[in-house]
């Protein structure tokens, strides 16, 4: 349990702790091998969101990485 002391009013503090995050929106999709999830950005394109299943060494491939744009 924590205790936070803070003169901002109760709404503004707990405000959007209940929202839905962007990242659902997402599409999985295997690319090269990896099983990842991407952000549509265009037809057969997308923004790397986060890597589901792989390898070790794909988390250092900056091909990969968040943000990176993949075909799939």
């Amino acid at each position: 349990m924590s205790v936070l002391y803070t003169i901002v009013p109760l709404e503004e503090v707990l405000a959007g702790w209940q929202a839905e995050e962007k990242i659902n929106q997402g599409r999985e999709v295997w690319v090269e091998g990896v099983y990842m999830q991407v952000e549509p950005i265009a037809p057969g394109m997308g923004k790397v969101i986060r890597l589901i299943h792989c390898g070790l060494d794909d988390y250092l491939n900056p091909q990969l990485s968040p943000g990176a744009v993949v075909k799939y």
